[in-house]
């Protein structure tokens, strides 16, 4: 029984098909993860930015 696991460990090992997949996921990740981060920080100044407009369209 423990052959059987260690061949298929073995196999799994050797196995490289799912690796481009797995790479592009965590680029998709750190992109996102990215852009959240850019967006929250500046989120106070775009906030302001919008208010000034809205202010200006009222006069």
């Amino acid at each position: 029984m423990s052959g059987f696991i260690t061949r298929i460990l073995i196999e799994f090992s050797r196995d490289v098909r799912g690796v481009t997949l797995v790479e592009y996921g965590i680029a998709v990740s750190v992109g996102v993860l990215l852009g959240v981060g850019a967006l929250t920080l500046l989120a106070g100044e775009i906030g302001g930015s919008l208010d000034a407009v809205g202010s200006k369209m009222l006069d």
